[in-house]
């Protein structure tokens, strides 16, 4: 009888669909965001009507779970805890950089409303950079750049999620730094305080929850579920019964409290599913590279430069023009800025074994170190 396949069986080395996945949904936020920026805000998204959720919204999901095992995998397997916030640097950071830059120096001036000297001179511009690169200051708009589209001055709706992502980050450091990756106890303490939080937020009105705490406990959600896949991969089996069960669990309290942990749940374990189950010729994807970060940054600014350009347009239309202009700019970025930039970081130590362990029932792998 063929044995059920367990995570930790398939998860240790690159040979997965994990990138073609993540390039899979950076084009479903392309694709959900033809709508409002083809038709204006408050335009309904695909699969709205039929999940709750927009089809960007659900890519999100995905991206955070994805991130929520890689993030934590990173964690143990970087020799200190320089060497693993370096590598989330420069995974994040030079490709951003340089998007930017491009932003406000060259499709800014193209494209801005203002006289060139105005444009330049504006506190906005001259601001753009710094605060968009700090992620908690994100800087929406430039000085008369899509002013006129539907959606208005937006210049790059994608990239409120990377405060969020950070943070998350954030989270994983402090929890490892405490233990939580090699006993139970803080594991338990942290997963305790997230629930309990949680619960506050649904008990709580509206008003009382301020929006950036809403929305990083929201987007924590994926992300925690993938964390706990990587500590619970010893022994968390991957099979289609057990995605249909999770997936009718989510349709049957879809209109209840439970339903957004439900739907991620099933959603992150989706993901996995695919990830690792099928593989042949699929698995060819991974040495094209990882085009994901480029769509994701780049689709956005592409996409209402061709409405301001076109005018009103279909939202289909406005895949179409958008798309390849948009691969184009990922190609590049990944060749020219991620690749380069990911060589930088240092080689990782061999995935652990296990998943944390009672006191006294085994060995753990050893804590990251701060040092050098």
């Amino acid at each position: 009888m063929k044995r059920v396949v367990v995570l930790s069986d398939v998860c240790r080395g690159r040979d997965n669909n994990l990138n073609l996945i993540r390039v899979l949904a950076a084009l479903a936020v392309l694709v959900s965001h033809a709508w409002p920026i083809s038709r204006g805000f408050g335009e309904i998204q695909p699969l709205n009507r039929l999940t709750g959720y927009d089809m960007g919204a659900l890519a999100v999901y995905v991206f955070f779970c994805i991130s929520g095992f890689l993030i934590a995998r990173s964690f143990e397997r970087q020799p200190t805890l320089r060497h693993w916030l370096l590598a989330r640097a420069l995974r994040l950071f030079p490709a951003l950089l340089v998007m930017l830059l491009l932003m406000v120096l060259v499709l800014g001036p193209l494209v801005t409303a203002l006289p060139a000297g105005a444009y330049f001179s504006h506190p906005a511009t001259l601001g753009y950079l710094p605060n968009n690169l700090s992620l908690a200051l994100r800087q929406p708009w430039l000085p008369g750049v899509f002013e006129a589209t539907p959606y208005g001055g937006e210049t790059n709706g994608s990239l409120w999620t990377l405060y969020y992502e950070v943070l998350c980050y954030g989270a994983v450091m402090v929890m490892g730094l405490f233990g939580a990756f090699r006993r139970w106890g803080p594991l338990v303490a942290a997963t305790l305080l997230y629930v309990a939080a949680n619960v506050i937020v649904l008990v709580l009105p509206e008003e009382a929850v301020p929006g950036g705490f809403r929305t990083f406990l929201a987007l924590g959600m994926p992300f925690a579920v993938g964390v706990a896949f990587y500590l619970c991969r010893g022994w968390l089996p991957l099979h289609p019964a057990i995605l249909a069960v999770l997936v009718a669990g989510a349709v049957l309290v879809k209109d209840t409290p439970l339903y957004q942990p439900a739907l991620v749940l099933a959603l992150g374990y989706g993901v996995f599913v695919l990830a690792f189950l099928p593989g042949g010729f699929i698995r060819r994807y991974n040495r094209v590279g990882d085009f994901s970060y480029g769509i994701y940054i780049y689709a956005w600014p592409i996409q209402q430069t061709v409405v301001l350009l076109f005018g009103t347009m279909s939202p289909f239309m406005n895949i179409a023009l958008a798309l390849p202009v948009t691969l184009a700019l990922a190609w590049l970025s990944w060749n020219l800025v991620e690749k380069p930039a990911l060589a930088l970081v240092p080689h990782s130590a061999p995935l652990p074994q296990s998943a944390p362990t009672f006191a006294g029932s085994g060995p753990s792998p050893a804590p990251l170190r701060p040092g050098k």
